[in-house]
This record gives structure tokens, C-alpha cells and sequence, in this order.
């Protein structure tokens, strides 16, 4: 098959195009045939991309395939997997440890895909996962987020408050948010009420007695936010741990986590993009071949929604 590999630690420049062997699924394990995967800021220094262990310890993994977002089609099954079945449209995230989805073809475990949302096509569906499941697991997960509660996004543009606002919209809370001046009207049409221009507002005037924020800026944002959550709120972040003393002080919960695959989430997912409230935002989409221009774009350019891999129709 073809893939995109890096060789050896570092950024886009380790990217390469090359042949690589086809991998076989193992069991419970399904072999995919991409259809398309989606890119990841970060991603290339994160210390589990290039190791066995999430913690980074351990040999190095090299060579090494990124994107660990994917949408494709089941080619073949591993010993003890009845479904999902050869054929079937599948979508889903692919562990960190594990190699990617910039190839032709990728083995992962059986339970950590989902079917596809049948109303978008795969260049959409792989733009969903990681940003996707990260939203979900901070507002249902973590924060337990109930109808009519009052949701502070800090950062509604990027490439996870995107969904953040359209999930918590369609599981019933009062959105707010913070963006750029350009992106305000964009933001409110996924679904926020108030969206905040950040460096020309604080804020803390405009918003108070929130339930839920949700961090995805960090550093003085977050400290920030502390204020204006009610007694009993909770601060859920992806970005640094929280300040526990802080949470404390103020009578709330302060949440760091990691997104993790879940074939469940995917499913309830798939199913607010099939009835319409939630649409997956495409910065570009791009050939396999041009894989490592992609994550330089990621470096450098300013970007509304993924960088997605197209690799076949």
C-alpha cells in the first residue's frame, strides 16, 4: 500500500510518501481501507505518537503513520470479529500507540469504530472523532451536562470548540462563547446565544453564574474563568490541569482529561450529524500525496475547521 510515514522524530519535514506493507488485522482487530483521515495540531509531538506507551517510555515506534482520525470501508476481519462486517462504512479514532490513517489501509480494534453518519460523505465523517469525541466527553462525561444549564465556551472557533458549541446547543444548555472578531457571527451560527470578542471584551462583564466552562485556551483564560462559574459548577479542560486550590476556593470541580476512543460516543455522535445538530467544518481537504503540507498548514496557518486527507473515492 501507500502511506505517509516519518522515519524519525520530528515535524512535517520527516513526512514521506513511500510504499509500505499492507498491515493484518490481528484479533478482534478489522483491516480498513481509507477512504479519508484527518489531521491532528500537535499531533507529530505528542510523545505517544512515536511509542508503544502513552507516557512516551518505551522503544521507539518508527517508522511511524500519523492521523489518527478516520472514515472508511471494512476489508477485512481479524479471528473473533463478527461486526462491524467487510463492506460496511465505519468511521472512528484510532489509539495514539497505534499507527494512523495517512495510508491506503489501517488495522485497528474492532471496538473502537463506529458506522458512519449516513447524511455526510467520508472526507466529513473523518473530520468528526478526536474533535468530536473531545467535546463530547468534556460536556457529557465529565461535566454531566443537563437541558437549560448556562455553557461557557472559552474558545468556540477551533478545531474542538466547533462542536463543542453545536453539542452543547443540541443537548439543550444556553451557549456562550468566546472567538476572535471574525469569527463571532460564524460561531453564532453554530448555535451560541453570546459569542464574546476576546481581545476587545473581558468576559467575566458579559457572562456570570455559568455552569459549565469549557477550556480550551489555557493560561490566563482559564484562570479566569473561575469567576464566573455558580457554586457547584464544574471547569472542564483539554488544554493544562486545572489549579485544584482555585476550584476549591470558588466551590467547584476543575476536570483535565484526554480524549479516548469510545465506540458509543460515536454512535449518539453519529446520530446528532444524521438529524442535523451537528455538521462537521472543513478547512481543506487534500490528496494523500500532499499529507505533509497539511500538517505544515497546521504550523503555520490560520485555519477554520480540519485539514482532512482525501486518499480514495
Amino acid at each position: 500500500m501507500y502511506a505517509v510515514r516519518a522515519h524519525t522524530r520530528g515535524g512535517p519535514e520527516q513526512l514521506v510518501y513511500e510504499e509500505a506493507p499492507r498491515p493484518e488485522p490481528g484479533p478482534g482487530e478489522v483491516l480498513v481501507a481509507v477512504k479519508a483521515a484527518s489531521m491532528t495540531p500537535t499531533e507529530l509531538t505528542w510523545p505517544q505518537t512515536w511509542t508503544y506507551s502513552s507516557d512516551g517510555s518505551g522503544p521507539e515506534r518508527t517508522p511511524i503513520i500519523p492521523s489518527h482520525e478516520f472514515s472508511g470501508v471494512v476489508a477485512a476481519s481479524g479471528a473473533g470479529v463478527e461486526r462491524p462486517a467487510e463492506g460496511e462504512a465505519v468511521y472512528g479514532l484510532i489509539p495514539f500507540i497505534r499507527d494512523g490513517a495517512a495510508a491506503e489501509y489501517v488495522a485497528l480494534p474492532a471496538a473502537v469504530l463506529a458506522a458512519k453518519p449516513a447524511t455526510v460523505d467520508h472526507d466529513h465523517a473523518a473530520a468528526l472523532p478526536l474533535a468530536a469525541l473531545s467535546a463530547w466527553q468534556a460536556l457529557v462525561d465529565h461535566a454531566d451536562l443537563q437541558a437549560g444549564q448556562h455553557v461557557l465556551v472559552q474558545g468556540g472557533a477551533g478545531g474542538v470548540g466547533i462542536f463543542v458549541v453545536q453539542l452543547a446547543a443540541g443537548l439543550g444548555a444556553r451557549v456562550s462563547a468566546t472567538a476572535a472578531a471574525a469569527d463571532l457571527e460564524f460561531v453564532k451560527g453554530l448555535g451560541a446565544e453570546q459569542v464574546i470578542d476576546y481581545a476587545h471584551d473581558r468576559f467575566e462583564d458579559h457572562v456570570r453564574d455559568v455552569d459549565v466552562v469549557v477550556d480550551l485556551v489555557g493560561g490566563a483564560t482559564q484562570s479566569r474563568s473561575w469567576s464566573v462559574l455558580k457554586p457547584g459548577g464544574v471547569l472542564v479542560t483539554l488544554v493544562t490541569p486545572p489549579d485544584q486550590q482555585e476550584a476549591a476556593r470558588h466551590g467547584v470541580r476543575g476536570v483535565y482529561f484526554i480524549v479516548e476512543p469510545d465506540q458509543n460516543a460515536l454512535r449518539s455522535i453519529a446520530e446528532f450529524v444524521d438529524n442535523g445538530r451537528l455538521r462537521p467544518v472543513l478547512d481543506r481537504v487534500l490528496p494523500l500525496t500532499e499529507t505533509r503540507s497539511g500538517y505544515e498548514a497546521l504550523e503555520t496557518a490560520k485555519r477554520r475547521g480540519k485539514v482532512v486527507i482525501h486518499v480514495a473515492d
